[in-house]
Protein backbone atom coordinates (compact mmCIF):
# COMPACT_ATOMS: atom_id res chain seq x y z
CA UNK A 1 0.00 0.00 0.00
CA UNK A 2 1.11 3.73 -1.14
CA UNK A 3 -0.41 6.82 0.45
CA UNK A 4 0.95 9.91 -0.73
CA UNK A 5 0.70 13.12 1.53
CA UNK A 6 0.74 17.14 1.36
CA UNK A 7 1.28 18.87 4.15
CA UNK A 8 0.65 22.96 4.51
CA UNK A 9 -0.20 25.49 7.04
CA UNK A 10 -1.51 28.75 6.86
CA UNK A 11 2.13 30.50 8.23
CA UNK A 12 3.78 27.28 6.12
CA UNK A 13 5.67 26.82 9.33
CA UNK A 14 5.59 24.60 12.57
CA UNK A 15 2.46 22.95 11.80
CA UNK A 16 3.17 21.82 8.03
CA UNK A 17 6.18 19.64 9.27
CA UNK A 18 4.99 18.57 12.43
CA UNK A 19 1.99 17.34 10.04
CA UNK A 20 4.67 15.66 7.93
CA UNK A 21 6.12 13.71 10.94
CA UNK A 22 3.49 12.03 12.15
CA UNK A 23 2.01 11.15 8.85
CA UNK A 24 5.27 9.27 7.97
CA UNK A 25 5.75 8.31 11.54
CA UNK A 26 2.73 6.59 11.38
CA UNK A 27 2.77 5.23 8.01
CA UNK A 28 6.63 3.95 9.12
CA UNK A 29 4.72 2.20 12.46
CA UNK A 30 2.20 0.10 9.52
CA UNK A 31 4.47 -0.53 7.15
CA UNK A 32 2.72 1.55 4.73
CA UNK A 33 4.88 3.39 1.91
CA UNK A 34 4.35 6.88 2.41
CA UNK A 35 5.60 9.87 0.82
CA UNK A 36 4.84 13.04 2.12
CA UNK A 37 4.91 16.68 -0.09
CA UNK A 38 5.39 19.83 2.12
CA UNK A 39 4.25 23.22 0.96
CA UNK A 40 5.79 25.48 3.82
CA UNK A 41 7.72 28.55 4.19
CA UNK A 42 10.42 26.37 2.06
CA UNK A 43 8.95 26.40 -0.89
CA UNK A 44 7.88 22.83 -2.10
CA UNK A 45 9.91 20.36 -0.78
CA UNK A 46 9.88 16.23 -1.77
CA UNK A 47 7.42 17.03 -4.67
CA UNK A 48 5.05 14.16 -5.31
CA UNK A 49 5.55 13.70 -9.38
CA UNK A 50 3.19 11.34 -11.99
CA UNK A 51 4.75 8.40 -10.90
CA UNK A 52 3.91 8.92 -7.31
CA UNK A 53 0.56 9.46 -7.98
CA UNK A 54 0.18 6.57 -10.23
CA UNK A 55 1.37 4.12 -7.30
CA UNK A 56 -0.54 5.46 -4.87
CA UNK A 57 -3.83 3.95 -3.53
CA UNK A 58 -4.72 6.77 -1.47
CA UNK A 59 -3.83 10.56 -0.78
CA UNK A 60 -4.24 12.47 2.36
CA UNK A 61 -4.33 16.57 2.16
CA UNK A 62 -3.41 18.01 5.22
CA UNK A 63 -3.62 21.59 4.23
CA UNK A 64 -5.15 24.75 6.11
CA UNK A 65 -4.49 26.73 2.39
CA UNK A 66 -4.96 26.23 -0.93
CA UNK A 67 -1.80 24.14 -2.19
CA UNK A 68 0.05 24.03 -5.49
CA UNK A 69 -0.90 21.24 -7.54
CA UNK A 70 -4.23 20.32 -6.00
CA UNK A 71 -5.42 19.14 -9.53
CA UNK A 72 -2.43 16.58 -9.43
CA UNK A 73 -5.03 14.88 -6.45
CA UNK A 74 -8.58 14.68 -8.67
CA UNK A 75 -8.29 10.76 -9.93
CA UNK A 76 -7.69 9.93 -6.49
CA UNK A 77 -10.74 12.14 -5.70
CA UNK A 78 -12.98 11.02 -7.87
CA UNK A 79 -12.31 7.68 -6.89
CA UNK A 80 -13.20 8.31 -3.12
CA UNK A 81 -9.21 7.68 -1.73
CA UNK A 82 -8.30 10.41 -1.32
CA UNK A 83 -9.26 12.98 2.67
CA UNK A 84 -8.80 16.21 3.41
CA UNK A 85 -8.39 17.50 6.76
CA UNK A 86 -6.69 20.36 8.64
CA UNK A 87 -2.83 19.94 9.31
CA UNK A 88 -4.11 20.05 13.26
CA UNK A 89 -6.22 16.69 12.73
CA UNK A 90 -3.02 14.60 11.58
CA UNK A 91 -0.97 15.99 14.48
CA UNK A 92 -3.59 15.15 17.53
CA UNK A 93 -4.91 11.96 16.06
CA UNK A 94 -2.64 10.17 13.27
CA UNK A 95 -3.69 6.67 14.39
CA UNK A 96 -7.80 7.64 13.69
CA UNK A 97 -6.68 10.14 10.60
CA UNK A 98 -5.04 7.20 8.55
CA UNK A 99 -7.42 4.42 9.85
CA UNK A 100 -10.25 6.99 8.02
CA UNK A 101 -8.06 7.39 4.88
CA UNK A 102 -7.70 3.84 4.67
CA UNK A 103 -10.80 2.67 5.62
CA UNK A 104 -12.23 4.82 2.38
Amino acid sequence: MKIVAVAACTVGIAHTYIAQKAIEDECARRGIECKCETQGGMGIENEIDDDDLEQADFALLAIAIGIEGEERFEALQDAGKCLTIDPSEVIAHPVEIIDRLIAM
